[in-house]
């Protein structure tokens, strides 16, 4: 199953910032045992809401070049709040620095004005055919689907 835990990107600043938004639904199915009687978003996913932010600044910056951004590591993490249902996290991501295969990130998440989770994440980025010639096609169809769905979580004006 593949979560997508960015709703909507409010802004984007290649290569600086990305602000997104993650609503929380009675609907999702994780949340009904987690837990039974006080539905949470689970601490895991406000992490990947935080890694999906980070990678939408990464294709926006590197417009687009890689089919695959994956997290290489996690620090810092925090967890200073609960998120429950009919809750918004509101994240904000602040690249740092970045090389040929890395990138890193500071990012944060509140809710309702206060802090919920943060940390220093690095992602890392490649493309399937560097080392299978034979994925190609698939990088392509990757970068086709992320650019869709990058139309529908973003437009600027």
């Amino acid at each position: 199953m593949k979560f997508c835990l960015v709703d909507r990107i409010q802004s984007l600043v290649p290569g600086e910032s990305i602000q997104t938004i993650k609503n929380v639904s009675l609907a999702e199915e994780y949340l009904q045992d987690h837990f039974p009687g006080f539905s949470i978003l689970p601490g895991v996913l406000m992490v990947e809401c935080l890694v999906q932010s980070c990678a939408w600044l990464m294709r926006a910056t590197d417009d687009f070049r890689h089919s695959t951004i994956l997290l290489k590591q996690a620090k810092a993490v925090k967890f200073n709040n609960f998120l429950k249902p009919g809750e918004t996290l509101q994240v904000s991501a602040t690249w740092k620095s970045s090389d040929e295969t890395t990138t890193d990130f500071v990012a944060s998440g509140t809710v309702n004005g206060q802090s919920a989770v943060s940390a220093k994440l690095t992602l890392s980025k490649q493309n399937l055919a560097t080392h299978n010639p034979q994925m190609a096609d698939n990088d392509r169809r990757v970068i086709e689907a992320m650019r869709e769905l990058y139309s529908q979580l973003y437009s600027a004006s």
